[in-house]
């Protein structure tokens, strides 16, 4: 079954499209979208970008897995949403995979973390209907399927909203360069100190992601609500690094369909965090003192923390 999913999502499938703008669509034109709302070690600089990174917001409730192409990212972000459940956040800036999905809707918090980027090209379906204006007005790209058509498609074999897939390639011709990736991650060697950490978990109002530790693969296996997390193809979702983010998330004025308030996670500030890497978990801040700049992450005595080599997860939770 899993090897018929990836198939499916490989072979060439119809355009979606539809008129309404911020909902996905089947393939037969009919709006089926979502309206939920809302390198080596160097010093932190201002890199010099070679084009924008490319950013999909990615379903992350039990229908959308296995996920298509979250192996890939560089860089990926979860979330709180309605309900206490997560979405993912997935930044590509080094490769661009065949297929990428289910691809959902955007949050408000979204443009205070994206700041951080370039102009990214941002990749989902559907927002609240108060946050469509503030998305055409931030600096970034909005690609949604009403915008580019023929860069997403309906996969067979599940059911919408679950079923909206991106091909990356015709929103970008490359990936642009580690360079486009924000500014305040460092990569190298492991800090002094730390414990030794073999699994860690992080609990949502009604989610869950644990981290397990695998010195054969030298990376933290993911599972998510208690199941190991893999790729459609089968590939153990198993980042390099991983980064606990203790930040304040508060209700934002928006709302889904339902009336549910949106959490609105605030990124710009500082506050404790947690990274972990090789095995180790070290206990570090996190500073982030304009929407504009990259994040950084120092020890104790106030050194930077280089993050191992490879993809990096960072949990947003709230203190």
């Amino acid at each position: 079954m899993r090897h018929a999913v990836t198939a499916a999502l490989l072979l060439s499938a119809p355009a979606v499209g539809c008129t309404a703008r911020g909902n996905g669509a089947s393939e037969d034109g009919r709006g089926a979208g979502d309206r939920t709302q809302s390198p080596p070690s160097t010093p932190a600089r201002k890199p010099d970008r070679t084009g924008p990174v490319l950013v999909v917001k990615i379903d992350n409730v039990a229908p959308a897995r296995p996920q298509t192409g979250l192996d890939t990212a560089d860089l990926v972000y979860a979330e709180q949403v309605e309900g206490g459940l997560s979405r993912l956040l997935a930044v590509y800036a080094t490769k661009l995979p065949p297929v990428i999905g289910p691809v959902r809707s955007a949050r408000e918090a979204d443009l205070e973390l994206l700041r951080q980027f370039d102009r990214p090209v941002l990749a989902f379906s559907g927002a609240q209907r108060r946050l469509l204006p503030l998305i055409d007005t931030a600096p970034l790209s909005a690609e949604t399927p009403e915008r580019r058509p023929d860069a997403y498609f309906r996969a067979a074999g599940r059911a919408a909203p679950h079923n909206l897939y991106l091909r990356p390639g015709r929103l970008l011709a490359a990936a642009p360069g580690a360079d486009a990736l924000p500014t305040g991650f460092r990569y190298g060697p492991a800090p002094a100190g730390g414990r030794a950490r073999t699994s860690h978990t992080v609990d949502y109002p009604a989610a869950r992601f644990t981290f397990t530790w695998s010195a054969r693969r030298h990376g933290w296996q993911v599972a998510m609500d208690g199941k190991p997390a893999v790729t459609a193809d089968g590939t153990p979702l198993m980042p390099a690094t991983v980064v606990v983010q203790h930040v304040r998330v508060r209700r934002s004025d928006l709302h889904d369909a339902l009336g549910n308030p949106t959490p609105y996670t605030e990124t710009v500030g500082s506050g404790p965090a947690q990274v972990l890497r090789d095995g180790r978990i070290y206990e570090v801040t996190w500073k982030r003192e304009r929407a504009t700049d990259g994040t950084e992450f120092t020890a104790a005595d106030g050194t930077p923390v280089n993050f191992a080599r490879g993809q990096v997860w960072v949990i947003l939770t709230g203190r």
